[in-house]
């Protein structure tokens, strides 16, 4: 378990999560059954994406001000800008310096962004994580389902230097630090697992998409990834033991419910779900399914 101090912190840097816990116990066989809603409601930091130091993409936070959402995460994601500083301490932007937003625009859920010609400096080892970043960064506003990304008026349909096509319309499909475990190139399956990063006594939250031929339910996949060690990353931490059990779990059109055995309570005294399981889980299937309402129980 984290100290308090430690679990405040990833809260309010990184998820902001008002935890809705119900408890309901039957004398009958003593056993408990705990139902946890992962519901997202943030009123002092938003989310963003940017390079920890480990130079992977991860999920951190910048407090809010009264400056729009959209030029506030991209200017401080800017090299050197002036709210570059409002990153925590070990991240660092990613946007070239000197790059400006031109303009942008806001439509049905599609962002359309037009930078200066400086966001081509970007270097070959990370222009691949700039789009990770954007559209992962940007995707966070709940007005923005998608982007599209143009430099002085032209769709960027190439990464720079690689020449590697890029989709016109960019979500969190496009998966971010990905990783590859393939057989062949048929039945692929394409899953996001968050793992948590520590740099001093700082916690955040890394997304690792895995694309695998693994044939199993992304839920699935999801759980036994994070009971199981990172053999790609091992400073990647995920509390999941691998005595964990899945019970069972459904999937509606805008919820996600899953089930575990009673291993996954932390505390029995508190009847608390282990709160960096929490949040793991909820990331990862949020990002998978593209879901907010997570439900996790207990029985």
């Amino acid at each position: 378990m984290l100290k308090k101090s430690a679990i405040k912190r990833i809260i309010t840097s990184s998820l902001a999560l008002a935890i809705m816990l119900l408890l309901l116990i039957f004398p009958t066989n003593n056993n408990s059954y705990i139902s946890e809603e992962i519901v997202y409601i943030d009123e002092i930091t938003m989310p963003i994406y940017a390079l920890d130091p480990q130079n992977l993409v991860a999920r951190t936070s910048v407090i809010k001000t009264d400056k729009d959402e959209i030029l506030h995460i991209i200017d401080a994601l800017i090299i050197d800008s002036n709210t570059s500083n409002y990153l925590p301490p070990g991240f660092n932007s990613i946007i070239p310096k000197n790059t400006k937003l031109i303009d942008y625009d806001l439509k049905d859920g599609l962002l359309k962004l037009n930078f200066s010609k400086e966001l081509l400096n970007i270097s070959k080892e990370n222009e691949e994580k700039l789009i990770e970043i954007l559209t992962y960064s940007l995707c966070e506003i709940k007005e923005v389902n998608k982007i599209m990304i143009f430099v002085e008026g032209k769709i960027l349909d190439k990464l720079p230097h690689s020449k590697k096509e890029l989709p016109s319309s960019l979500d969190k499909n496009i998966g971010v630090n990905k990783v590859y475990d393939l057989d062949n190139i048929k039945n692929t399956s394409k899953t996001t697992i968050y793992y948590i990063g520590k740099y001093n006594d700082y916690l955040y939250y890394i997304p690792i998409t895995k694309i695998s031929n693994n044939t199993s339910t992304k839920v699935e996949i999801i759980v036994e990834e994070l009971k199981n060690t990172p053999i790609y990353e091992t400073n990647l931490i995920s509390y999941l033991n691998a005595s964990y059990e899945l019970k069972d779990y459904e999937i509606l059109e805008n919820s996600i419910t899953i089930s575990f055995d009673n291993k996954l309570i932390a505390n029995l005294s508190d009847d608390e779900i282990n709160e960096e399981v929490k949040y793991t889980l909820a990331l990862s299937l949020r990002d998978t399914y593209n879901i907010e309402d997570i439900i996790i129980n207990i029985n």
